[in-house]
């Protein structure tokens, strides 16, 4: 008995925390390290941790133009995929993923959804039609039959010759289309696992009036009981309309009718022929005025900046002094190149020359409709989420891995094309969050705190602020300080000052990628004179490298081996961090900041179809690339 009573005694005084005076340990004592925390730092943390990976835009075979050239995979694929199954491509390949993703929207187009399956099942009501059974006898006889009827099918809706049976079978209320619906949202629903995998109900609005892109990805943050009490919204008139007005109002109604939240996002304005990014009189004969930038804001608080169907950070035109600014560029047209590129249509379809114009709309209207935060995706039609360079399935199911298919052109017309070796192997978007949810994933957006990569799962970290100093990089969690002096990306510089704002930046290699090589500052800014700018800076990298007479870096180097489709870490550093502040700062002048990082070279996914498959590359293919990072701007407003 006394035995037990010592060891029951020891067991009291080892589970009661005693200091040098033989008090109890009183928690306000932390506050002056971690104020408002305990002493673990993991602990009450009361900002976003951790940085969670998806791919906002994914489509399925209820989608028209991947299942017309192929796809036969439904949405339950492509979650289990995204998830880390392995599973079998629509051309019977297994595919799996190197790494699971977080968290994943699927982008079905919205017009005509679920038609392709029915035309790949014969369904009566398709075959009712001569057209319908023209296409469907294409699919059967499959190859270059499949691809021109598919072609054919596709020309038909953006031409608005399709049958009116079809249209009106397959439209926002229609029995045929909510079955598809519900099938999406019942996917969605089975997929999502609050805490381990967010499974987000979406679509794609699918305008495309001339053939210039303005599709956006709507992104609904609640789940089926929200989702089922609407139809989503499509294009073709009479049951729809191609402007973005009519997508804003459908977000407006849906939102008052169920309560929930929704956003929306445009992508590839490279393929719009200048009207994704208006600034006056020039998208869709509407008018830039102070609806539309109001709306524009509202609803569309992020972009998709990179994806298959090419970069759209920035262009050599507009960007003449930025030496990475010729990035997987896709400059030959609208979306089906039935009308050619002309320069005077650039400024308004990359992303940073649109910041650059929202801060001149923002002074002459009030409200700034570009101001969005950064993401990236893949627009696989594939319905597999692959980035990555060695595990690329393409765009479509007629170009997943074989020998030829970097031969087969992406898209072709009698005034040009885009050729299928310069499909990019692109991205994924990091959201920083608290918890992988729908409620917080999507509020991260809604805020900007994300950024953008063409594949790779690099850490970035980018705080703008007033006060940062060196020794506040000596910290391991630095996110501590960033979040205590200053404002994440997405977010604005604090009250106007003659001083400089500085910004701290942290970026951290994939820990499977490549080394980085640099870490730039992107600025814009508004001029006293109605004048844009921008500037590109260094601010960390790699080596020993010394900056030219006229501050650039010099290239990093090259590692890669083409002949074994690898390439080695010997060059470029696993971080760079930096404080740097703007030697350029005017405290009149508005302006924005983005943080670009760029990787050391490594191999296109076409060095690995020659390793792999005996590919003949063909001449004009790019063989190396240098994969980088986006962050969302931080702005800074004058006051007044």
């Amino acid at each position: 008995m006394k035995r037990l009573s010592a060891l029951l005694l020891c067991s009291s005084i080892l589970a009661t925390p005693v200091w040098a005076d033989g008090g109890a340990a009183d928690p306000e004592q932390f506050e002056t390290l971690y104020p408002g925390k305990t002493y673990s730092p993991y602990a009450k943390r009361s900002f976003p941790s951790n940085v969670f990976w998806g791919d906002t835009h994914v489509h399925t075979g209820m989608s028209l133009d991947a299942g017309l050239f192929g796809n036969t995979l439904g949405p339950e694929d492509a979650w289990k995929l995204a998830k880390g199954e392995e599973i079998i491509s629509s051309t019977g390949l297994p595919v799996k993923l190197g790494r699971p993703l977080d968290w994943m929207v699927l982008t079905d187009h919205t017009d005509l959804m679920g038609f392709a399956i029915d035309l790949q099942n014969g369904a009566p009501n398709v075959l009712a039609e001569e057209k319908g059974r023209e296409w469907y006898a294409g699919f059967l006889e499959g190859g270059a039959a499949a691809g021109v009827a598919a072609v054919d099918l596709i020309t038909s809706f953006t031409q608005g010759t399709l049958p009116e049976s079809f249209l009106t079978s397959y439209s926002t209320g229609a029995q045929a289309y909510d079955r598809v619906w519900e099938r999406i949202v019942d996917a969605a629903e089975d997929a999502n696992e609050p805490g381990h995998f967010t499974a987000f109900i979406g679509f794609e609005w699918t305008s495309v009036p001339k053939g210039f892109n303005l599709h956006r990805n709507v992104m609904l943050r609640d789940g089926a009981n929200s989702a089922l009490q609407v139809s989503p919204p499509v294009t073709q008139a009479p049951f729809g309309d191609t402007d973005p007005f009519y997508l804003w109002q459908w977000l407006e109604d849906y939102e008052e009718r169920t309560g929930g939240t929704a956003m929306a996002f445009a992508h590839n304005g490279n393929l719009s022929n200048g009207w994704m990014f208006p600034t006056e009189d020039t998208y869709h004969g509407g008018k830039v005025d102070e609806e539309y930038v109001k709306l524009r804001a509202k609803w569309e608080p992020h972009y998709e900046i990179t994806q298959i169907k090419g970069d759209g950070e920035a262009h050599p035109y507009l960007s003449p002094d930025d030496e990475f600014a010729d990035y997987e560029n896709w400059d030959v047209g609208n979306l089906d190149i039935t009308e050619l590129k002309t320069d005077d249509m650039l400024s308004r379809e990359y992303a940073r020359e649109a910041l650059k114009q929202g801060l001149l709309l923002e002074q002459k209207l009030g409200v700034n409709p570009y101001k969005f935060g950064i993401g990236a995706a893949t627009d696989s039609h594939t319905a597999l989420a692959t980035a990555e360079e060695e595990n690329f399935f393409g765009k479509s199911t007629s170009v997943e891995p074989s020998a030829t298919r970097m031969n087969h052109p992406f898209v072709k017309s009698d005034l040009g094309e885009i050729e299928g070796y310069r499909l990019l192997a692109s991205g994924y978007t990091g959201v920083w969050a608290k918890n992988n949810t729908r409620r917080e994933i999507f509020d991260a957006m809604k805020r900007k705190e994300t950024y953008a990569t063409t594949g790779p799962r690099m850490t970035v970290r980018f705080f703008g602020g007033w006060e940062f100093e060196d020794d506040d990089l000596r910290s391991r969690a630095p996110a501590f300080i960033g979040y205590e002096k200053g404002a994440p990306m997405g977010g604005d510089l604090g009250a106007q000052t003659s001083d400089a704002p500085n910004f701290m930046i942290i970026a951290l290699r994939d820990p499977i990628g490549a080394n980085l090589d640099r870490v730039q500052v992107v600025k814009g800014w508004l001029e006293a004179d109605g004048t844009l700018q921008e500037k590109v800076y260094d601010v960390a990298w790699s080596g020993d490298r010394e900056p030219d007479a006229n501050g650039k870096v010099p290239a990093v180097g090259n590692t890669v081996d083409l002949e074994a489709a690898t390439w080695t870490n010997t060059i470029g550093a696993s971080e760079l961090t930096a404080i740097w502040t703007d030697p350029d700062f005017d405290p009149a002048e508005r302006a924005f900041y983005y943080v670009r990082v760029l990787e050391i070279p490594t191999p296109r996914w076409v060095v690995y179809d020659k390793v792999r498959l005996g590919a003949e590359i063909p001449e004009g293919a790019e063989l190396i690339g240098q994969e980088r990072a986006y962050t969302s701007p931080i702005w800074y407003t004058p006051e007044g």
